[in-house]
């Protein structure tokens, strides 16, 4: 079988090489001279008896056959990275593997992280980020501790805490505000909608009935399949969108966003510091929850 399977510098070539589109990028990222990228590619396409690669003077493109073989190269290396890295913290007591949603990441988790390293200098982080709606297919392997979004009873072999009570609103620019005087002014803005497996329903309607206007219609509707593109969206000023207290407070505080009516829903979600109860026994785990659940609710907390 060994015969027919290629190396990980072959592939590495490959990827670098399809991902630059160019010989000579790849070599630079890979510290090869451009010749012998060529030649890991021409020894991959040989094993594999097609063309991957379509090479101008100028140029390079994936062929449809170096196209579906990217996307399998490209998995299989990150495998293979993830399961280096997870073996390599085993052995090592210092580093601390994060795995968090990219969205809460970016507004809660990175501006308040600098007070964790400063208090456990020893401690060396790991930040894996986690796509809405792969959250489910997050190995706990692949993690010491997560951030992840749902309710109690998501995780019932995991332990999990509670980091903050999430309220949902309306939020838009301070120009859209200015427009909304009233509810029924809703009426001639764009709606912004984060589509996504993940949220389990749309928390518009339900807001809109909490508000006393349920059959609301909108202008017009933006759909983003994730909630960092719809928060941009409304800063940009394309639309209103319902706001997550945890992850809108540095834009609401900052006045790149407004939150334009004081009607507020209570979620029944919210965000969970999640782990296993073995890695919950670690030192490094234990320090960096007590931190979390003391210094990130109030954070986040609107």
């Amino acid at each position: 079988m060994s015969r027919h399977m290629p190396s990980i510098r072959i592939l590495r070539a490959f990827e670098a090489t399809a991902r630059h589109r160019s010989f000579t990028r790849a070599a630079t990222e890979l510290n090869l001279t451009q010749s012998a990228v060529s030649h890991q590619i021409r020894k991959l396409e040989e094993l594999l008896g097609v063309q991957l690669l379509e090479r101008g003077r100028n140029s390079i493109t994936l062929t449809e056959a170096g196209g579906d073989y990217l996307s399998s190269a490209r998995n299989a290396l990150t495998e293979i990275q993830v399961a280096t890295d997870r073996a390599i913290d085993r052995q090592r007591g210092d580093i601390l593997t994060i795995a968090c949603l990219g969205t809460f990441a970016l507004k809660v988790l990175f501006p308040n992280l600098q007070g964790f390293i400063s208090e456990h200098p020893e401690i060396g982080l790991r930040v894996r980020t986690i796509v809405a709606h792969e959250q489910e297919a997050v190995s706990v392997q692949d993690y010491d501790v997560s951030v992840q979004y749902g309710v109690r009873t998501d995780w019932p072999d995991l332990e999990a805490f509670k980091l903050v009570d999430e309220k949902l609103f309306p939020v838009c620019s301070p120009a859209i505000g200015a427009e909304l005087q009233a509810l029924e002014d809703l009426q001639h803005q764009t709606i912004i909608r984060t589509a996504s497996p993940l949220i389990l329903r749309d928390d518009w309607p339900l807001w809109l009935e909490k508000a006393g206007i349920p059959n609301n219609r909108f202008a017009s509707e933006l759909n983003c399949d994730l909630l960092y593109p719809s928060y941009q969206a409304a800063i940009e000023g394309l639309g209103v969108a319902m706001g997550r207290s945890a992850v809108v407070k540095n834009d609401l505080e900052s006045g790149r966003l407004v939150e334009p009516f004081d009607i507020r829903l209570n979620s029944s979600l919210g965000y969970y510091l999640v782990m296993t109860p073995q890695r919950l026994a670690l030192e490094k785990v234990k320090v960096f929850k007590d931190w979390a659940l003391d210094t990130l609710p109030q954070m986040a907390d609107v």
